[in-house]
This record gives C-alpha cells, sequence and structure tokens, in this order.
C-alpha cells in the first residue's frame, strides 16, 4: 500500500512539471518585475562588453589628415623634413659640381678650373700694372714738366750760353736744360778752331736732336706695356670663355641633365675672365692715350729748350765774328 501510493505522488510530480514546461511565460508583468529586469539588464550586459575582443582599424591618410597631430607625431615629422632638405641640397651640390652657394667673385675663382685661374690670376697682374705705372709714371712726367717749365722761365732773359749755363747749374744734376746747354758747349768748345760757323751750329742741332730723342725715350719707357696690356687683355679674357663654356658643356654631358644649377658655375666663370680682360684692358688703353699726349707735349718743351740753347749759341758765334770783323776793320 505503502508502495502504491509512493508512486501515485511521483506520477502526479512528473505531469506536474511536465505541466509546467508546457505552459507558455506571459509578457506581462507587475511593474516591480519590470524595474528588477531592467537593473538585472546593464549588470548582465557589461560583463559581455567588457570580454569583447577589441579590433584596431586601420585609418585612412585622409582621416589621419584631419586628426591633430600629437606633439610626439609633429616632433618626429620636423627631422624627417629636415633630412628630405638636406638630401635635396646634396643633390644639387652634387649636379652641380659644388657652385651651389658661392657665386661670389672669390668662389667662383676658387671654383673655377686651373686654366681659368691661370687667366684670371694673369689679368689681375696686368691690370695692377697698369695702375702701378699710372701712378709712377704719372707722378714722374708731372714734376718733369713742372721742373722744365721753371728753368724756361728762369733762363729767358739769358743774354749768352755761358750766362745761362751758370744760371743751369744750381738746377741739380736731373735739369734737363743742364744737360742740353752742356752738350752745347761741349760742341762749341770742340769746333772752336773751326772758321765754319754754319757747321758748328749745325752739328750743335744734330747733338740736341740725340739728346731729345734719349730724353723722350726715357719719358716714354713703360707706355708699351700699356699698349700691349691694352692690346691683348680682351683676347686672353675670351680665351677664358671660350673655357668656362667648354667646362659647362662637359658638365652637362657628365650630369646628364640641362639643371641651370650644372650650366650657370661655367658661365659664371668664363664672363668672370670677360669681365676681368676688360678691367685690365680698358684702363690701360685710356692711362696710354693720356701718357703718349702728355710725353709729347713734354717733348715739345725739351725741344724749345734745344731750340734756345741752339739759339745762345748761334748768338755767341754771331757776336764773336763781328768782334773779329772790327778787330780787323781797325
Amino acid at each position: 500500500m505503502r508502495n502504491l501510493t509512493a508512486s501515485i505522488l511521483l506520477a502526479l510530480g512528473l505531469t506536474g512539471s511536465a505541466w509546467a514546461d508546457k505552459v507558455p511565460v506571459t509578457t506581462a508583468t507587475s511593474p516591480e518585475n519590470q524595474a528588477a529586469v531592467q537593473v538585472a539588464a546593464p549588470a548582465t550586459s557589461a560583463p559581455a562588453l567588457s570580454t569583447a575582443p577589441q579590433v584596431d582599424i586601420p585609418k585612412t591618410e585622409a582621416q589621419q589628415a584631419g586628426e591633430p597631430k600629437t606633439d610626439a607625431q609633429k616632433a618626429d615629422v620636423q627631422p624627417a623634413a629636415e633630412t628630405k632638405s638636406t638630401e635635396l641640397v646634396d643633390e644639387s651640390e652634387s649636379l652641380s659640381g659644388g657652385f651651389a652657394t658661392d657665386l661670389s667673385v672669390w668662389g667662383m675663382y676658387q671654383n673655377a678650373d686651373a686654366v681659368v685661374k691661370t687667366v684670371m690670376l694673369g689679368l689681375v697682374i696686368a691690370s695692377v700694372i697698369t695702375w702701378a705705372l699710372f701712378f709712377s709714371k704719372g707722378t714722374e712726367l708731372l714734376i718733369a714738366r713742372r721742373r722744365l717749365r721753371k728753368e724756361q722761365w728762369a733762363l729767358a732773359d739769358a743774354a749768352n750760353l755761358d750766362v745761362a749755363a751758370k744760371i743751369a747749374s744750381d738746377f741739380g744734376k736731373q735739369s734737363i736744360s743742364r744737360l742740353l746747354l752742356s752738350e752745347a758747349q761741349s760742341e762749341r768748345a770742340l769746333s772752336a778752331a773751326s772758321t765754319d760757323k754754319a757747321g758748328t751750329k749745325e752739328r750743335t742741332s744734330f747733338r740736341m736732336e740725340r739728346a731729345v730723342a734719349a730724353i723722350s725715350r726715357h719719358m716714354g719707357r713703360g707706355n708699351g706695356y700699356l699698349a700691349t696690356i691694352g692690346a691683348i687683355s680682351p683676347f686672353v679674357g675670351l680665351f677664358g670663355t671660350v673655357w668656362g663654356i667648354m667646362n659647362s658643356f662637359i658638365g652637362i654631358a657628365h650630369s646628364q641633365t640641362t639643371n641651370l644649377a650644372v650650366v650657370a658655375p661655367g658661365i659664371a666663370e668664363a664672363l668672370l675672365a670677360t669681365a676681368l680682360g676688360l678691367v685690365a684692358a680698358i684702363p690701360a688703353v685710356v692711362i696710354y692715350n693720356v701718357f703718349a699726349r702728355v710725353i709729347s707735349s713734354y717733348r715739345g718743351q725739351v725741344g724749345d729748350m734745344a731750340a734756345q740753347a741752339i739759339l745762345l749759341l748761334g748768338r755767341d758765334l754771331d757776336l764773336a765774328d763781328s768782334k773779329a770783323e772790327q778787330a780787323e776793320a781797325r
């Protein structure tokens, strides 16, 4: 009996549990149950979110450009930009053969070819010689002209050759008038025994011409250098120009580029050589013409002094003849 009762109760319990599983859960719940559900929902969802794996999605370049950069990113970008600019400068310098920055006169001379350097140095030396001759010879001509003019004024009132020679003895050993008067006195002394007074005058004139020519040659020293410098300096500069242009074309061929940084240095060297040639030639030509005119004027002054010496000698000879004739007449 007990076993039967237990079996019946077990069967009823199984039947009730099966019926409970089959009954659907209703959506209508009480407010208290709804609040409990709302509170429980975040609690159950939070662990699910925290346990979900995080995946890094790569951003596009546009998104990266739009986002503000941090200080660390800016610090990384600056060295990269400086390195890139340095590489560009080095590349331009290698293409131009080292002429990237210094295009001054001294820089172009230092970077020039050996032939162009020689041309430039020669033209600079020629220019220095030109200006040295200008100052030295110009001073000499100026002093000589003033001295000779003063001597002519002092001898203008001399009555005979002996008086003029006495006055000229105070002018110094470098005096031109003293030299010419001494030549006239020497010829008169050598021809004292001759009765041909015309011959004496002719010989004295010849000696004066020689003295004037010697003085002119002395004063014209250095003018030949000026003429040579003025004539050949442009051609020497032209040679440097041609050589510089040749170097430019060779640089283009080696670099296989027509970049202006490759062509410009050689052309600059060529133009510098031409400029130095003109700097040496133009002053040389101008100074040569000025000196030629001044020397010609000085030669005229010396000629006047020689004529005055011949005049005094002729006067002395004529007075001596007149005295001799008067003595014979008595």
